[in-house]
C-alpha cells in the first residue's frame, strides 16, 4: 500500500502565473471544502473569495497593520518589521485569488462553562482544517496551485473588518489560489518517520 496519488499531488505552492481563476472554478473549490466533516452535522464555516485588487489590498493592509503592532511589541527592529510586512503584503496582493475561511457559531452547541465552550470551538477549528484540505485537494485536481496561510488566526477581527464582513464571521484561515508558475519545482518530500510519529497500542 502507498499514499494515494491525489494526496501526493497537493503541494504548498506560492508561485503563480498572472492568470485569472474563474469564479465558477473557485466556487467548485468552496463546494469541495463544504464536504468536510463538521460537529453535529453543522456548517460552522463561511467562505469569502477575494479576487479583486481592492479586496486583496484591503485584507493585506488590515492584517499587516495588526502584525506590525505585534512585531513592535516583540521588540523587532523597524527594518525587520518593514521587510516582513511588505513581503506579506506582496505575497497576498500578488495571488490571483484568496479564499478566506471563517468560523461562526452557526450550528454549534453552547455551554455554560468555559471548558466545554472552548472544546466546541476547537471542534469547529478542526473542521475548518479538514475543509481547507478538501479545498486544496480540489485545487490540485483542477490543475491549480494553492498555499494555506495561517495569518488570519492571529488577527480574525482585523481580517473581518478589512473585508467588511458580518460581525459573526471570524476569519481563521486563508488559501492563496492560482495557476502554478511553470518554473516552479517542488522540493522532494522527506520520508515520513513513522516510528517517531505513530504508535500502536
Amino acid at each position: 500500500m502507498s499514499v494515494p496519488a491525489f494526496l501526493e499531488a497537493r503541494r504548498s505552492i506560492r508561485a503563480f502565473q498572472d492568470e485569472h481563476v474563474s469564479r465558477a472554478l473557485l466556487d467548485t473549490l468552496v463546494q469541495s471544502a463544504c464536504l468536510a466533516p463538521a460537529p453535529h452535522h453543522s456548517r460552522p464555516w463561511r467562505w469569502v473569495v477575494v479576487d479583486t485588487e481592492q479586496g486583496k489590498t484591503a485584507l493585506a493592509d488590515g492584517m499587516g497593520t495588526r502584525w506590525r503592532r505585534d512585531l513592535e511589541g516583540d521588540g523587532a527592529s523597524a527594518s525587520t518589521i518593514d521587510a516582513l510586512v511588505d513581503a506579506s503584503h506582496t505575497k497576498l496582493a500578488g495571488a490571483p485569488a484568496l479564499v478566506v475561511g471563517c468560523l461562526t457559531w452557526d450550528g454549534l452547541d453552547r455551554y455554560p462553562d468555559e471548558m466545554r465552550q472552548r472544546a466546541e470551538w476547537g471542534m469547529a477549528l478542526l473542521s475548518l482544517g479538514a475543509a481547507v484540505e478538501n479545498l486544496m485537494l480540489a485545487a490540485a485536481d483542477a490543475g491549480l496551485a494553492s498555499c494555506w496561510v495561517a495569518a488570519p488566526i492571529f488577527c480574525p477581527e482585523e481580517a473581518r473588518d478589512a473585508l467588511s464582513l458580518d460581525a459573526e464571521w471570524l476569519p481563521h484561515a486563508l488559501v492563496m489560489v492560482g495557476y502554478p508558475d511553470p518554473a516552479y519545482e517542488g522540493r522532494q518530500r522527506p520520508p515520513i518517520p513513522l516510528e517517531e510519529l505513530r504508535d500502536f497500542r
